[in-house]
């Protein structure tokens, strides 16, 4: 199979370097030097992964990320001198699958790129239905399902239907990782693109709501992959 890569990078030497290293790779590769000619190159074509810089004439990596999410959900490696750890966050944050600090080995990025594609192109896992009892109690959370509320550490939430729904399909799944992709099935029973990248906002809002409780921390991100609850850990502060 060919993949088709788009890399934007501001640094014209750079991509004529990464397109000679890869003419051997199975990978038909598109370049842009700039947001606006990315963005152009997204509405026109499809790609399997992008490659992209943080920082660009006309934005930020963030900027383009946001916009990319805004269209369609494309797995996205960065590349980029920056080794600060704050830009290595948001990069996740904003659904990057991984990160990349330059100067770097070839044959790592090439391992990075392929292990990128092999997540976001394999079968998606399959979740069973989720059966559901009146009520649950998992350590510190204590579900009313017939009453849609959930307490933690004996606090009352306010969460929206949503919200709860979510936070019961991870804490009713310990340490099981689900893809936003099979979240938005479980939230929305379809695949629409919208909702996939409004899991992100879901579960930052959600850990919002947690943080007074302290139990934010069991939601967890599995880099590239999605969210899981980190039941080991509740368990060390129980």
């Amino acid at each position: 199979m060919t993949y088709k890569l788009l890399i934007v990078n501001k640094d014209r030497e750079f991509i004529d370097n990464f397109i000679y290293s890869f003419k051997s790779e199975d990978y038909e590769i598109t370049a842009a030097n700039t947001i606006k000619e990315a963005m152009d190159l997204l509405k026109a074509n499809s790609f399997e992964l992008a490659i992209i810089d943080m920082q660009y004439k006309d934005g930020t990596g963030l900027d383009l990320k946001r916009k990319m999410n805004d269209m369609r959900d494309i797995p996205t490696l960065v590349v980029s001198e920056s080794n600060e750890p704050n830009d290595k966050v948001l990069a996740l944050e904003y659904g990057c699958d991984d990160y990349i600090v330059r100067p770097f080995y070839l044959l790592e990025l090439k391992a990075r790129i392929r292990a990128v594609l092999r997540r976001t192109n394999r079968a998606e896992i399959k979740v069973e239905p989720i059966e559901r009892a009146d009520s649950l109690i998992k350590g510190l959370f204590e579900f009313n399902i017939l009453g849609r509320k959930v307490k933690v550490d004996s606090v009352e939430l306010d969460l929206t239907g949503k919200e709860f729904d979510l936070l019961y399909i991870l804490v009713s799944n310990k340490n099981k990782v689900f893809t936003r992709r099979n979240l938005a099935d479980e939230l929305w029973k379809g695949i629409d693109e919208s909702n996939i990248r409004t899991v992100d906002v879901h579960i930052r809002r959600l850990r919002e709501k947690l943080e007074p409780t302290k139990a934010n921390k069991f939601i967890q991100t599995s880099w590239g992959e999605g969210y899981y609850f980190d039941d080991t850990y509740m368990d060390k502060k129980r």
